[in-house]
């Protein structure tokens, strides 16, 4: 199973990171201790949304989506999470 997660800053809420993984608790703990140069600054986080994969290709190619202009607009508008 693969997961594309978003997680949000617990110190700056605005803040938002989007990934993938195959395992979501131990991904979670690695960017909460520091282990990630690109969220280090603002952890600890929080996972706000998931989704499960079982094709890893399909999982990459959504967690790009996710990042891009469009993808953007579809996280505001249909997952409303911040």
């Amino acid at each position: 199973m693969y997961y594309v997660y978003i997680l949000q800053s617990l110190t700056a809420n605005k803040q938002i990171y989007i990934g993938m993984t195959e395992n979501i608790v131990n991904r979670l703990e690695s960017h909460n201790s520091g282990a990630s140069l690109h969220t280090n600054k603002f952890k600890p986080w929080k996972i706000i949304w998931y989704c499960v994969f079982n094709n890893k290709n399909k999982a990459a190619l959504f967690e790009k989506y996710l990042k891009t202009a469009s993808g953007i607009a579809f996280r505001r508008k249909r997952l409303t999470l911040i």
